[in-house]
């Protein structure tokens, strides 16, 4: 059954390439009066017009995305600390929380309850500190509410958080990635005007791999990385202060040499600033670890 249904969707597949050979013969090579995906389009027009406009009151200098190769690697940790880090230094930050199906930006920040709206649209919640934030746990009845959404729902929803919310003056926005580099981080790439991404990573022997599909698939969309931050790099002994490698030597230099990007951070595990994220008070956490990041970001 499988292997005939596949012959019709091939010679579809086949008859869609074929069309857009004649077009191209028959190409008067103006692209404005022309919706044909063909050769003659610079990849530069391609991309350019796959970006979405945003919200008319919203005011955003820097997009930077986190992200990773895989998950469980501490993205929304990075997150939070980094705009938590940069609102301290006097800058107005936001969050736009991409993590659709796994949603955990509202929790560290201690917000609860649901966004409202006015008649010019969704405005995001605000942290203690004035860190601007849009989730989508912040649009469910209740937090622990899953969300059961196909992948073109999700990437409308991320559409949304950038056009239908009413952001504001931002100076740096950063975006919380799901792991790996499916259907949200080609729309965020596509849609949004990313500066740059942070890519986050553990220091185990898949560290290569992770970083780098994360890093190819920014190359592939022409979106510069400006480095890579090291999760979980060590731990500290209480008593003596020794640092102990859990997760094995790092391997990270030796990646960040190889790909040409910087190593910006190593944060250890710290389980001060786990505490602080299950009381929702990340924005009190120690920033001296960040710091790398953060001073590379305001350069």
């Amino acid at each position: 059954m499988s292997k005939d249904n596949s012959i019709p969707a091939l010679r579809l597949l086949l008859r869609g390439r074929e069309k857009g050979q004649l077009m191209s013969e028959q190409c008067t090579h103006n692209c404005e009066t022309c919706g044909v995906d063909c050769a003659s389009r610079s990849s530069a027009q391609k991309q350019q017009d796959f970006k979405v406009n945003a919200h008319p009151l919203s005011n955003i200098k820097k997009v930077i995305a986190v992200v990773s190769g895989k998950g469980g690697v501490g993205k929304s940790l990075v997150t939070s600390l980094l705009a938590s880090a940069m609102q301290a230094r006097g800058k107005a930050c936001a969050v736009l929380d991409a993590d659709i199906t796994g949603p955990s930006i509202p929790k560290s920040f201690g917000i609860k309850g649901r966004a409202k709206a006015d008649e010019t649209g969704l405005l995001p919640e605000e942290s203690k500190t004035g860190i601007k934030i849009m989730s989508v746990n912040l649009l469910l009845e209740s937090e622990d509410s899953p969300v059961v959404w196909r992948g073109p729902v999700i990437s409308g929803v991320i559409q949304q958080f950038w056009k239908d919310v009413a952001w504001g003056d931002v100076d740096y926005m950063f975006v919380d990635m799901p792991p790996g580099t499916g259907d949200v981080p080609l729309t965020v790439f596509q849609n949004l005007p990313v500066d740059g991404i942070i890519i986050v990573t553990t220091p185990q022997e898949l560290v290569t791999m992770i970083v780098k599909k994360a890093y190819n698939m920014a190359k592939l969309m022409n979106i510069p990385v400006l480095g890579i931050v090291e999760n979980m790099s060590y731990a500290v002994c209480p008593d003596c202060g020794k640092k102990f490698s859990i997760f094995g030597e790092s391997h990270i230099d030796e990646v960040a040499e190889e790909l040409g990007v910087p190593v910006l951070a190593r944060l250890p595990i710290d389980p001060r600033n786990a505490s602080l994220v299950d009381k929702g008070a990340v924005e009190l956490a120690d920033d001296k670890y960040i710091a790398g990041a953060v001073e590379a970001l305001l350069k």
